[in-house]
């Protein structure tokens, strides 16, 4: 939250410079019009300052996202704060290529370094888990979902799904209103965000599936 909170105050910043950088615009537009094309004093050229903030901007927007996204995982999963920053300083380890993924062979090393002993059947296993689409790479959220399912050791998707039940008053299906009321904010859009529609012939309009969702989260199905 801490390190959120920082980029947050450092986007602000950044946002709050465009009306320099349009000062800037106004500027050089006065400058062509007065056929100055080279400037002896700079190296910059004004499209690299435009593209620059703006690429600037982007990166701590997605960076932003990927904390946030990360916050939700670990409130959601029950994963301690400790344990976040232990998954995520092995990941960001074995992320040799500093992508934010790990191809099939780092993500080995890295589930061997944590003690794993896989056997060709068994890693295949696991990354028909974290790669379902075959993309050649697992990523960070993969990487959380699979390592959740290995430490989990109380809850059960049955326990989940009984826990939704009651919550759904006894529904096979709930919806984003009663998950809204009944859960802390950023958990109910964890699960909206998760959940499939519910297509039963009893579904009322916006159910979703809690079922397959627990199933799913306890790696029963490929949700």
């Amino acid at each position: 939250e801490d390190q959120l909170s920082h980029l947050r105050q450092y986007e602000k910043s950044i946002v709050n410079y465009k009306p320099k950088i349009d000062q800037l615009e106004g500027d050089h537009q006065l400058i062509q019009e007065a056929l100055i094309f080279d400037n002896k004093h700079t190296n910059y050229t004004m499209e690299h300052i435009r593209v620059g903030w703006e690429q600037l901007l982007t990166t701590i927007a997605r960076t932003i996202n990927e904390i946030e996204n990360q916050i939700l995982t670990r409130d959601a999963k029950g994963i301690s704060q400790d344990q976040m920053n232990e998954f995520r300083a092995s990941f960001n380890h074995f992320d040799r290529k500093r992508n934010g993924m790990m191809d099939p062979d780092d993500f080995r090393a890295c589930l061997i370094s944590m003690g794993y002993d896989l056997g060709e059947v068994e890693f295949a296993r696991i990354m028909t888990l974290v790669d379902p689409n075959n993309t050649g790479v697992v990523t960070f959220q993969a990487f959380i979902d699979f390592m959740t399912r290995e430490t989990a050791e109380t809850d059960t998707a049955e326990q989940v799904m009984a826990s939704f039940k009651i919550l759904a008053s006894d529904k096979t299906y709930i919806t984003v209103d009663e998950l809204r009321r009944e859960l802390p904010p950023e958990q109910a859009e964890y699960c909206i965000s998760r959940m499939t529609k519910y297509i039963g012939s009893d579904a009322a309009p916006g159910a979703l599936d809690y079922i397959s969702f627990s199933s799913a989260l306890y790696g029963e199905s490929d949700l």
